[in-house]
């Protein structure tokens, strides 16, 4: 058995009485009148996932010894809010494939996928009103105007070879981590946490969430399609300047530069073993790990002072799954 199945093991050993009541108000809550609202939904959230977010609110609120069961739709809140954004995402991107299987917008069409999207998003807020706590609606409600504002950047972004990793780190802080950083905070609100604690969550949330984006980028060039679950090479077709494309603009030969600059511009996947070439000789990828390592480092810094339980320990080896994984 990997170390990486273990730490998931371990993870979903310490939660897994609460994660069946959070997949219980999941299936409750899909539930809609129209059928195609049903089935677009009932497919994207059978696909599974890591479900990290979710599992973020709950260890956190443990961690703090929350006794109550707001955790669980809070849990479940995050999710949909994160499938939500996987919805629009894909259409945006044009991607065919996630998690091993054809995205919503390749089966059902990009305007079903929109709506079902908006659905989720709507029911979200509907389950955040009931339960009735200001804090969590303003945290909530903040993190997903936050996200659609990482999206717009990114989309600025896209088939702009100039992008400097400080603006890069500002779509990831905004886009991803952002929803971890959200889903801690909360965790530890709903459980009593004192100001200092809920800022500690959030910055593990904030950390852990950029460790596991900068490691995504690193699978785009060096994984495989099944085991990340989708095509290698999305990110050049879609002219995205992540990280270790930056790092070779930056640090790479003339030559090197140029077909970044090309294929980035382009969006020209054709290219990509060459490019892979010089992000493994430049140490684009190397540098990128180090950068996730930095973050996953952090994370762990930052949940430290917690009392020692199975869920602070879960915590810790969650921020090592964050960079130690291929999928």
């Amino acid at each position: 058995m990997s170390a990486t199945t273990t730490t998931q093991n371990l993870i979903s050993d310490t939660i897994a009485t609460d994660m069946a009541a959070v997949n219980q108000v999941i299936r409750t809550k899909l539930h809609s009148e129209v059928p195609l609202v049903n089935q677009i939904a009932e497919y994207i959230i059978s696909a599974g996932g890591k479900r990290i977010r979710p599992v973020l609110v709950l260890l956190v609120a443990n961690a703090y010894q929350y006794k109550g069961t707001h955790h669980h739709e809070l849990a479940a809140i995050v999710e949909f809010i994160h499938t939500a954004t996987l919805l629009h995402d894909d259409v945006v991107d044009e991607s065919s494939m996630r998690r091993g299987r054809k995205t919503a917008n390749a089966l059902f069409g990009n305007a079903a996928s929109v709506l079902v999207g908006d659905f989720l998003y709507s029911r979200a807020f509907q389950m955040m009103v009931s339960i009735n706590n200001m804090q969590v609606m303003q945290i909530l409600a903040d993190a997903t105007n936050v996200i659609a504002e990482g999206e717009v950047l990114q989309l600025l972004n896209m088939h702009n070879p100039d992008v400097t990793e400080e603006r890069y780190l500002q779509v990831i802080r905004s886009k991803t981590a952002k929803l971890f950083e959200a889903a801690a905070q909360v965790g530890a609100l709903i459980a009593g946490a004192n100001p200092a604690q809920i800022e500690a969550a959030a910055e593990y949330g904030r950390s852990l969430g950029t460790a596991f984006q900068l490691i995504d980028d690193v699978l785009d060039y060096s994984g495989n399609a099944a085991d990340i679950g989708k095509n290698v090479g999305d990110d050049l077709r879609e002219g995205k300047p992540t990280l270790p494309l930056i790092y070779l603009m930056k640090n790479g030969t003339p030559e090197q530069r140029e077909l970044v600059r090309t294929c980035i511009e382009q969006g020209d996947e054709s290219q990509f073993n060459a490019i892979l070439t010089a992000i493994t000789q430049s140490g684009a990828l190397d540098y990128t790990k180090e950068e996730a390592h930095k973050a996953a480092s952090r994370a762990a810094a930052a949940v430290a002072s917690l009392p020692d339980s199975p869920y602070k320990e879960a915590l810790l080896a969650l921020s090592n799954f964050a960079v130690d994984r291929n999928h």
